[in-house]
C-alpha cells in the first residue's frame, strides 16, 4: 500500500538540462559530456555539490567549476553552464502529480542552487507556484546546506511526511539519486521520458494517471 509520492523536480517534472549541455558542448566544440563529467567528478565535494549546499557564492563556483572541467579535458565557466539548467514543465507529469496527490501524500526533493544566483533560472524563480503548490513538504539543497545523495535529505522528507520509507516511490532523472530512496526501502523510478515514467508510476501506484 503506498503512501506517498516523492518527486524530484529538474529532469522529472521539467525537461532535462542534460539536453541543453549537448547543444553548448556542441557549439562551443568542447568534448561531449565535459559539464556532466565535471558534475560527476568527485560528486560530493566538487563546486557543483558546493554551490548547490550554498558554501559558496557565485564568483567561487564559477572559478572552482572551470579548474575542475579543465582538468577533465577543457575549461567551462560556472557561470555558463547556470543559463542551461532551466527546463520546460512536462505538462503530463504535472497532471499525473495532480492526480497523484488526490490519492496520497506528495513531496519534492531538489537539488538546487541559491535563489540570487545570478544568470541562473534556478531557486525559487524556476518553480511554477501552481506546480509547487501540489506538494505536501519540499526540501531545497540550497536551504538546507544538504543535497541529494545524501541519505539524510530522504530520512528528512519520510519524517516530515510522517511515511514509511517502504510505502513510498521516488522518481529522479539520476541513478545516484535513486539509490539511496531504494536502499531504504522506496520503490525508485528513474526518468528517462514522461511516458515510460508515468506507466511505471501507474504499475506502482494502481492509478490511471493520464
Amino acid at each position: 500500500m503506498i503512501e506517498a509520492v516523492i518527486w524530484d523536480f529538474g529532469g522529472v517534472l521539467t525537461t532535462s538540462p542534460f539536453e541543453a549541455f549537448a547543444r553548448f558542448e556542441t557549439e562551443r566544440g568542447l568534448p561531449a559530456d565535459i559539464i556532466r563529467r565535471t558534475n560527476a567528478h568527485n560528486h560530493w565535494e566538487n563546486a557543483w555539490a558546493k554551490f548547490e549546499r550554498a558554501e559558496v557564492d557565485l564568483e567561487t563556483f564559477d572559478r572552482l567549476f572551470a579548474a575542475e572541467s579543465l582538468a577533465l579535458g577543457a575549461e567551462v565557466r560556472g557561470k555558463e553552464v547556470l543559463p542551461l539548467l532551466s527546463g520546460d514543465l512536462r505538462p503530463e507529469m504535472v497532471e499525473a502529480l495532480t492526480r497523484v496527490k488526490a490519492r496520497f501524500k506528495t513531496g519534492c526533493i531538489t537539488n538546487n542552487l541559491p535563489a540570487n544566483a545570478i544568470g541562473s533560472h534556478s531557486g525559487r524563480s524556476l518553480y511554477v507556484a501552481e506546480v509547487m503548490a501540489l506538494f505536501d513538504h519540499i526540501i531545497e539543497s540550497a536551504k538546507i546546506g544538504l543535497r541529494k545523495p545524501d541519505p539524510r535529505i530522504y530520512q528528512m522528507m519520510v519524517a516530515t511526511l510522517g511515511v514509511d520509507p517502504r510505502r513510498c516511490v521516488y522518481l529522479d532523472d539520476l541513478g545516484v539519486n535513486l539509490k539511496p530512496a531504494r536502499d531504504m526501502g522506496m520503490t525508485t523510478i528513474k526518468v528517462a521520458n514522461a511516458p515510460q515514467a508515468i506507466a511505471e508510476l501507474e504499475a506502482a501506484t494502481g492509478l490511471v494517471l493520464r
